[in-house]
Protein backbone atom coordinates (compact mmCIF):
# COMPACT_ATOMS: atom_id res chain seq x y z
CA UNK A 1 0.00 0.00 0.00
CA UNK A 2 1.26 3.52 -0.60
CA UNK A 3 1.43 6.34 2.01
CA UNK A 4 -0.32 9.71 1.23
CA UNK A 5 0.35 12.64 3.94
CA UNK A 6 -1.89 15.93 3.85
CA UNK A 7 -0.69 19.10 5.28
CA UNK A 8 -3.90 21.21 5.72
CA UNK A 9 -6.46 22.62 8.00
CA UNK A 10 -9.10 20.48 9.73
CA UNK A 11 -13.09 21.31 8.73
CA UNK A 12 -14.94 20.45 11.42
CA UNK A 13 -18.36 19.95 8.81
CA UNK A 14 -16.20 17.28 7.44
CA UNK A 15 -16.44 18.21 3.77
CA UNK A 16 -13.20 19.87 2.63
CA UNK A 17 -9.63 19.66 4.15
CA UNK A 18 -7.96 17.58 6.21
CA UNK A 19 -11.13 14.92 6.33
CA UNK A 20 -11.92 15.61 2.69
CA UNK A 21 -8.41 14.04 1.83
CA UNK A 22 -8.17 11.17 3.92
CA UNK A 23 -11.69 9.98 2.41
CA UNK A 24 -10.79 10.43 -1.04
CA UNK A 25 -7.31 9.20 -0.04
CA UNK A 26 -9.10 6.01 1.36
CA UNK A 27 -11.49 6.00 -1.58
CA UNK A 28 -8.18 5.09 -3.73
CA UNK A 29 -6.81 2.72 -1.76
CA UNK A 30 -3.54 4.55 -0.24
CA UNK A 31 -2.79 5.26 3.65
CA UNK A 32 -3.11 8.83 4.28
CA UNK A 33 -1.29 10.44 6.84
CA UNK A 34 -2.24 14.05 8.32
CA UNK A 35 -0.33 17.03 9.60
CA UNK A 36 -2.63 19.60 10.59
CA UNK A 37 -1.76 23.28 10.29
CA UNK A 38 -5.11 24.55 11.21
CA UNK A 39 -8.73 24.09 13.18
CA UNK A 40 -11.36 25.71 11.52
CA UNK A 41 -15.17 25.74 12.74
CA UNK A 42 -17.15 25.47 10.07
CA UNK A 43 -20.22 23.63 8.19
CA UNK A 44 -22.18 23.93 4.80
CA UNK A 45 -23.24 27.34 5.42
CA UNK A 46 -19.85 29.02 6.79
CA UNK A 47 -16.65 29.32 8.17
CA UNK A 48 -17.05 30.70 11.77
CA UNK A 49 -13.65 30.36 13.01
CA UNK A 50 -10.20 29.84 11.90
CA UNK A 51 -7.28 28.90 14.79
CA UNK A 52 -3.84 28.71 13.19
CA UNK A 53 -1.68 25.78 14.97
CA UNK A 54 2.01 26.77 16.33
CA UNK A 55 4.59 26.59 13.32
CA UNK A 56 6.63 24.13 15.75
CA UNK A 57 3.57 21.91 16.37
CA UNK A 58 2.99 21.27 12.76
CA UNK A 59 7.23 20.98 11.78
CA UNK A 60 6.91 18.34 14.68
CA UNK A 61 3.95 16.72 12.78
CA UNK A 62 5.60 16.36 9.39
CA UNK A 63 9.11 15.44 10.89
CA UNK A 64 7.18 12.64 12.99
CA UNK A 65 5.78 11.44 10.01
CA UNK A 66 8.69 11.47 7.94
CA UNK A 67 10.87 10.14 10.44
CA UNK A 68 9.47 7.09 10.35
CA UNK A 69 7.20 6.25 7.26
CA UNK A 70 8.28 6.62 3.36
CA UNK A 71 5.46 9.09 1.99
CA UNK A 72 5.21 8.40 -1.88
CA UNK A 73 3.23 11.93 -2.43
CA UNK A 74 2.39 14.92 -0.65
CA UNK A 75 -0.74 17.10 -0.82
CA UNK A 76 -0.63 20.53 0.43
CA UNK A 77 -4.09 22.82 1.31
CA UNK A 78 -5.08 25.47 3.32
CA UNK A 79 -1.85 27.61 4.92
CA UNK A 80 -3.50 30.60 6.15
CA UNK A 81 -0.07 33.07 7.31
CA UNK A 82 3.26 33.51 6.08
CA UNK A 83 4.61 31.94 8.99
CA UNK A 84 2.61 28.90 8.77
CA UNK A 85 4.01 28.47 4.76
CA UNK A 86 7.44 29.67 5.86
CA UNK A 87 7.73 26.39 8.44
CA UNK A 88 5.68 24.13 5.93
CA UNK A 89 8.73 24.76 2.64
CA UNK A 90 11.62 24.58 5.11
CA UNK A 91 10.29 21.11 5.98
CA UNK A 92 10.02 20.25 2.39
CA UNK A 93 13.25 21.17 1.85
CA UNK A 94 14.35 19.24 4.30
CA UNK A 95 12.11 15.48 3.74
CA UNK A 96 12.19 16.00 -0.30
CA UNK A 97 9.53 14.43 -0.62
CA UNK A 98 8.94 12.47 -3.73
CA UNK A 99 5.90 14.31 -5.46
CA UNK A 100 4.27 17.42 -3.93
CA UNK A 101 0.69 18.97 -5.16
CA UNK A 102 -0.25 22.12 -3.68
CA UNK A 103 -4.05 23.45 -3.94
CA UNK A 104 -3.42 27.54 -2.98
CA UNK A 105 -6.95 27.71 -0.86
CA UNK A 106 -7.37 30.90 -0.86
CA UNK A 107 -11.44 31.22 -0.04
CA UNK A 108 -13.79 29.02 0.55
CA UNK A 109 -17.12 27.70 -0.66
CA UNK A 110 -18.98 29.99 1.33
CA UNK A 111 -16.86 32.82 0.25
CA UNK A 112 -14.88 32.96 3.51
CA UNK A 113 -10.92 34.14 2.80
CA UNK A 114 -8.82 31.56 4.41
CA UNK A 115 -5.22 32.85 2.82
CA UNK A 116 -4.29 35.98 4.57
CA UNK A 117 -3.35 38.74 2.19
CA UNK A 118 0.32 38.97 3.02
CA UNK A 119 0.50 35.64 2.41
CA UNK A 120 0.18 35.13 -0.85
CA UNK A 121 4.18 36.60 -1.99
CA UNK A 122 5.14 34.19 0.78
CA UNK A 123 3.14 30.78 -1.03
CA UNK A 124 4.47 32.25 -4.37
CA UNK A 125 8.14 32.55 -3.22
CA UNK A 126 8.41 29.66 -1.21
CA UNK A 127 6.24 26.92 -2.17
CA UNK A 128 5.72 27.14 -5.89
CA UNK A 129 9.02 26.53 -6.75
CA UNK A 130 8.67 22.93 -4.74
CA UNK A 131 5.63 22.10 -6.29
CA UNK A 132 5.43 19.10 -8.57
CA UNK A 133 2.16 20.25 -9.81
CA UNK A 134 -0.06 23.47 -8.85
CA UNK A 135 -3.95 23.31 -8.95
CA UNK A 136 -5.54 26.83 -8.48
CA UNK A 137 -8.50 27.58 -9.63
CA UNK A 138 -9.16 30.78 -12.00
CA UNK A 139 -10.03 32.91 -8.84
CA UNK A 140 -6.35 31.73 -7.26
CA UNK A 141 -4.80 31.65 -10.17
CA UNK A 142 -5.77 34.80 -10.86
CA UNK A 143 -4.37 36.05 -7.39
CA UNK A 144 -1.10 34.25 -8.06
CA UNK A 145 -0.29 35.91 -11.28
CA UNK A 146 -1.81 39.22 -11.54
CA UNK A 147 -3.91 38.13 -14.50
CA UNK A 148 -7.67 38.70 -15.23
CA UNK A 149 -8.99 35.38 -16.36
CA UNK A 150 -11.91 35.37 -19.46
CA UNK A 151 -11.05 32.68 -21.26
CA UNK A 152 -9.10 29.72 -22.56
CA UNK A 153 -6.55 32.28 -23.59
CA UNK A 154 -6.21 33.82 -20.16
CA UNK A 155 -5.87 29.71 -18.65
CA UNK A 156 -3.02 29.35 -21.37
CA UNK A 157 -1.13 32.31 -19.96
CA UNK A 158 -2.21 31.87 -16.46
CA UNK A 159 -0.34 28.72 -16.65
CA UNK A 160 2.39 29.44 -18.06
CA UNK A 161 3.12 32.71 -15.71
CA UNK A 162 2.65 29.99 -13.06
CA UNK A 163 5.72 27.71 -14.53
CA UNK A 164 7.98 30.74 -15.03
CA UNK A 165 7.28 31.21 -10.85
CA UNK A 166 8.98 27.89 -10.75
CA UNK A 167 6.24 25.46 -10.00
CA UNK A 168 6.77 21.73 -12.12
CA UNK A 169 3.30 22.02 -13.56
CA UNK A 170 -0.16 23.62 -12.99
CA UNK A 171 -3.25 22.36 -13.69
CA UNK A 172 -5.56 25.47 -13.71
CA UNK A 173 -9.35 24.90 -12.85
CA UNK A 174 -11.78 26.35 -15.24
CA UNK A 175 -14.89 25.08 -12.88
CA UNK A 176 -15.28 28.65 -12.24
CA UNK A 177 -16.00 29.97 -16.17
CA UNK A 178 -19.25 30.68 -16.69
CA UNK A 179 -19.21 28.39 -20.11
CA UNK A 180 -17.33 25.62 -19.38
CA UNK A 181 -15.47 23.53 -16.86
CA UNK A 182 -12.49 22.37 -18.64
CA UNK A 183 -9.24 22.17 -16.70
CA UNK A 184 -5.95 23.21 -18.53
CA UNK A 185 -2.93 20.55 -17.46
CA UNK A 186 0.70 22.57 -18.58
CA UNK A 187 4.03 21.27 -17.47
CA UNK A 188 6.13 23.77 -19.40
CA UNK A 189 5.96 21.49 -22.96
CA UNK A 190 2.65 19.97 -23.19
CA UNK A 191 -0.61 21.42 -22.74
CA UNK A 192 -3.74 18.94 -22.24
CA UNK A 193 -7.20 20.23 -22.33
CA UNK A 194 -9.67 17.96 -19.06
CA UNK A 195 -12.77 18.85 -20.18
CA UNK A 196 -15.77 17.99 -18.16
CA UNK A 197 -19.71 19.02 -18.35
CA UNK A 198 -20.89 21.57 -15.76
CA UNK A 199 -22.65 19.58 -12.64
CA UNK A 200 -26.07 21.24 -11.19
CA UNK A 201 -26.41 21.44 -7.52
CA UNK A 202 -25.38 21.87 -4.35
CA UNK A 203 -22.72 19.39 -3.84
CA UNK A 204 -19.40 21.15 -4.63
CA UNK A 205 -17.95 21.98 -0.53
CA UNK A 206 -14.09 20.28 -0.63
CA UNK A 207 -13.88 19.85 -4.53
CA UNK A 208 -11.21 21.47 -4.77
CA UNK A 209 -9.38 19.70 -1.76
CA UNK A 210 -11.19 16.09 -3.15
CA UNK A 211 -9.49 16.60 -6.57
CA UNK A 212 -5.61 17.54 -5.24
CA UNK A 213 -5.71 14.97 -2.92
CA UNK A 214 -7.47 12.03 -5.46
CA UNK A 215 -4.46 13.18 -7.81
CA UNK A 216 -1.76 12.56 -4.97
CA UNK A 217 -2.97 9.28 -4.56
CA UNK A 218 -3.23 8.54 -8.06
CA UNK A 219 0.64 9.77 -8.42
CA UNK A 220 1.41 7.50 -5.25
CA UNK A 221 -0.10 4.49 -7.49
CA UNK A 222 2.02 4.79 -10.31
CA UNK A 223 -0.04 6.59 -12.65
CA UNK A 224 1.12 9.64 -15.06
CA UNK A 225 0.48 13.28 -14.59
CA UNK A 226 -1.93 13.17 -17.10
CA UNK A 227 -3.57 10.32 -15.85
CA UNK A 228 -3.72 10.93 -12.59
CA UNK A 229 -5.24 14.28 -13.57
CA UNK A 230 -7.80 12.83 -15.58
CA UNK A 231 -9.03 9.87 -13.44
CA UNK A 232 -9.13 12.02 -10.53
CA UNK A 233 -11.62 14.65 -12.26
CA UNK A 234 -13.74 11.86 -13.51
CA UNK A 235 -13.33 10.45 -9.63
CA UNK A 236 -14.06 14.01 -8.37
CA UNK A 237 -17.74 14.14 -10.96
CA UNK A 238 -19.03 11.12 -9.76
CA UNK A 239 -18.74 11.91 -6.12
CA UNK A 240 -20.40 15.25 -6.93
CA UNK A 241 -23.20 13.75 -8.83
CA UNK A 242 -24.02 11.20 -5.83
CA UNK A 243 -23.11 14.25 -3.57
CA UNK A 244 -24.77 13.74 -0.34
CA UNK A 245 -27.77 15.74 0.95
CA UNK A 246 -26.24 16.84 4.67
CA UNK A 247 -26.60 20.33 5.83
CA UNK A 248 -28.39 23.57 4.68
CA UNK A 249 -26.17 25.10 2.75
CA UNK A 250 -23.16 23.82 0.28
CA UNK A 251 -23.27 20.26 0.56
CA UNK A 252 -20.70 17.44 0.83
CA UNK A 253 -18.96 15.31 -2.24
CA UNK A 254 -19.70 11.64 -1.61
CA UNK A 255 -16.47 10.35 -1.46
CA UNK A 256 -17.07 6.81 -1.23
CA UNK A 257 -19.39 7.04 -4.18
CA UNK A 258 -17.08 3.83 -5.99
CA UNK A 259 -18.11 1.25 -2.70
CA UNK A 260 -22.04 2.29 -1.60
Amino acid sequence: MKHVLTIAGSDSGGGAGIQADLKTMAAHRVFGMSAIVAVTAQNTLTVSAVHDLPPEMVRTQIDAVFSDIRVDAVKIGMLSSQVLIETVAECLRRWRPVFTVLDPVMVSKSGCALLKQDAVAALRKELLPLANLLTPNIPEAEVLTGKKITDRVGMQKAAAALIEAGCGAVLVKGGHASEHADDLLFDGQQEFWLEGERIPGRNTHGTGCTLSSAIAANIANGCTLHEACLRAKEYVRRAITAGLEIGGGCGPLHHFVDWY
